[in-house]
């Protein structure tokens, strides 16, 4: 055979196969390469996004966070003042029932006097168990703590 030919018979079949890949391989490879792209444009849109929200929610966290920091150093103050009162009405109690005991006899005065005392340091005592347990929110046992309640009764006397 020819050069010639043969170089034409090779030409004619590169040419052939180059349309039917162009036509029938091509297309589908194509198709699968943009989908593929497509994908991966989205999976990076979803991870900024993502990060977008956690950066938000950790700035939200960050923010409820001093929140409730400011929240319960408002609550502390305001139980530090209620237990100041209550300590000054106990005060206050006191001295009253003190004037009244040396405004009596002086025979009943020092029972009197003795009696208004122990009453004192009761409701001191009562007083204190409630300050504390409002403070801190939660039931103090007075049986548990009476022990201690009492010695400091003896040492007060």
């Amino acid at each position: 055979m020819n050069l010639n030919a043969t170089l034409i018979a090779q030409l004619v079949v590169f040419f052939i196969l180059g349309w039917f890949t162009m036509k029938f391989v091509w297309p589908p490879i194509v198709k699968a390469l943009d989908e593929r792209a497509k994908k991966i444009a989205d999976g990076l849109t979803a991870a900024d996004k993502a990060k977008a929200d956690l950066a938000h929610a950790e700035k939200k966290v960050v923010e409820e966070m001093r929140k409730a920091r400011e929240s319960a150093a408002e609550v502390r103050v305001a139980a530090e003042k209620q237990a100041a009162k209550l300590l000054d009405d106990a005060r206050a109690e006191a001295a009253r029932i003190v004037t009244a005991a040396r405004e009596a006899a002086e025979g009943e005065a020092a029972t009197a006097a003795q009696r208004a005392k122990e009453a004192l340091r009761d409701q001191v005592a009562n007083l204190a168990v409630a300050g504390a347990e409002r403070i801190l929110r939660r039931e103090i046992n007075a049986q548990v703590h009476a022990d201690l309640l009492a010695n400091l009764q003896q040492e007060l006397q």
